[in-house]
């Protein structure tokens, strides 16, 4: 199991953005977590990678009891998951290629033969060796949200999150980029996607969960659901909203 969280509260105590929340994720599964802006999407990825507090009886990430992860614990801990955001985080002044040099550096890795030869691999993946010396500048927005992706695959994680990762792009760039993801998540690494991008998704169908009012609705595969019928793991919402190496790293080294 990638997540297991049961009775969980998230948030500050002068601002609690879920109450008394369960939520799972199989180690292969693809979920889409949906919701009006402003209900929890990014808050909740955000607390699952150590970032906002959270207390119950069980959070676990990866094995790992986020209810007593020590600070010290956390950068060891986020090496095994990679994370996509909507405005792509990269650095504007050097190459993609030193982008994913730079994110090598942060997470440990020494050896040179071993680094050249992830950098390369996750280009290749994702469809950039080709732009590799390319500034960020010259890069549609598509190119570099798979750059993102490249990034956060480099430490091969068995879990990613992506928050609102097409929400820059155009509809082709989107389609490209989501089945990309899923094609990732088709080879074993687990996937956590907040998105509002619904007519793409409904291309590439999957598990949804909805964020609305401090909880988690399970809809199951439903995208659209008048009839309020998706299996509720907390309370029922009044209305639907309208609107080469993939395998993750089970050593503990690089």
């Amino acid at each position: 199991m990638a997540i297991f969280l049961q009775e969980v509260e998230i948030g500050y105590p002068s601002h609690l953005v879920f109450k008394n929340i369960s939520f799972s994720l199989g180690s292969n599964e693809l979920v889409y977590l949906v919701g009006k802006s402003g209900e929890g999407k990014s808050s909740l990825i955000r607390a699952l990678i150590g970032e906002i507090p959270l207390k119950g009886s069980v959070a676990s990430v990866l094995g790992h009891n986020l209810l007593s992860l020590h600070r010290r614990e956390l950068p060891l801990f986020r090496r095994k998951i990679g994370v996509i955001f909507q405005d792509f985080h990269l650095l504007m002044d050097r190459s993609a290629e030193a982008n994913l040099e730079f994110a090598l550096d942060a997470t440990g890795w020494k050896d040179q033969r071993e680094r050249k030869n992830r950098t390369e691999e996750v280009l290749v993946l994702v469809g950039l060796e080709p732009k590799s010396k390319e500034m960020p500048h010259r890069l549609s927005g598509g190119e570099k949200q798979k750059l993102a992706i490249a990034r956060a695959l480099l430490n091969k994680p068995g879990l990613l999150f992506a928050d609102e990762p097409t929400g820059q792009l155009d509809p082709d760039s989107s389609e490209e980029v989501l089945a990309l993801l899923v094609e990732i998540n088709s080879r074993g690494t687990a996937l956590l996607m907040a998105t509002h991008d619904y007519l793409t998704i409904d291309r590439f169908p999957a598990r949804l969960v909805r964020c609305a009012g401090g909880g988690l609705t399970d809809l199951g595969g439903i995208l659209f659901d008048a009839g309020g019928q998706g299996q509720n793991q907390n309370s029922r919402a009044s209305e639907a909203e309208h609107a080469p190496d993939l395998s993750p790293d089970t050593s503990s080294g690089n």
